[in-house]
């Protein structure tokens, strides 16, 4: 198995795709897409483009969708949802699809939508992830960070570097070994760095200052804890999630 890492999509080899190809953003995108998949939604569908987004969720009755929007890290107007993971309560979201675009995380899953494989990752639910790619010891993996509007994002890596991190600590492979480019080294070095205080490293990112400043504590706290979810969202068509 070779690893390799990319801190946004715009960075990914252009003329290949990965056997399994894990999207991760953080904050907030994955983090609310496993949540509300662990909260009972039947699928979440992902689009990089709100026209489209409206168009495809007209055919599904209202009680069965939600429309959840998010520009600059703020809610779309007249969507029922942002990208904030606490609004998926079971309540909200049990049974129903959720039509998903946000500014960086659903850019990610389109850019890797053609790999036998596509899951999901963020903190919360990184030890699902760790053992389904245990489970199926796919030749070759790209952790694939969101970014900000294609620059690098200092949670999106750490995540990365966390799944790394947990693979070698639960195979016999050294770093060196599973390592397919520099960026996964990189990223186990920042992921061990913070991995006791993963919040005070979402207040020293921009993006994490940004929700800050949109009075968004307390997702940056609940996007910081680490294997709160054993919920593995895994790609069923292009663009639509489910739960494995």
């Amino acid at each position: 198995m070779k690893l390799f890492i990319y801190h946004t999509p715009e960075s990914t080899p252009v003329d290949k795709v990965p056997e399994c190809a894990i999207a991760v953003d953080v904050l907030r995108a994955t983090s609310t897409i496993a949540t509300a998949l662990a909260a009972g939604g039947e699928a979440v569908q992902a689009f990089s483009d709100l026209d489209q987004l409206i168009q495809v969720s007209e055919s599904w009755p209202v009680e069965k969708r939600l429309r959840a929007g998010e520009r600059g890290g703020a809610k779309v107007p007249d969507f029922d949802l942002g990208n904030s993971p606490l609004d998926c309560t079971p309540e909200r979201v049990k049974g129903r699809r959720l039509f998903i675009s946000t500014t960086n995380g659903t850019r990610t899953l389109q850019r890797v939508q053609d790999a036998k494989t596509v899951i999901a990752a963020a903190f919360i639910n990184r030890g699902a992830v760790v053992k389904f790619v245990l489970e199926k010891q796919p030749e070759t993996v790209w952790i694939v960070g969101s970014g900000w509007e294609g620059s690098f994002s200092l949670e999106d890596t750490a995540c990365a570097g966390a799944i790394a991190h947990d693979l070698l600590q639960k195979t016999n492979f050294s770093a060196d070994e599973i390592a397919g480019n520099d960026e996964v080294i990189n990223a186990i070095a920042l992921y061990s760095q913070w991995q006791d205080n993963l919040l005070g490293l979402f207040h020293h990112a921009s993006h994490g200052k940004r929700l800050l400043r949109l009075e968004c504590h307390e997702d940056l706290k609940y996007c910081s804890q680490s294997d709160t979810l054993d919920v593995l969202p895994i790609q069923k068509e292009p663009g639509v999630l489910k739960k494995y």
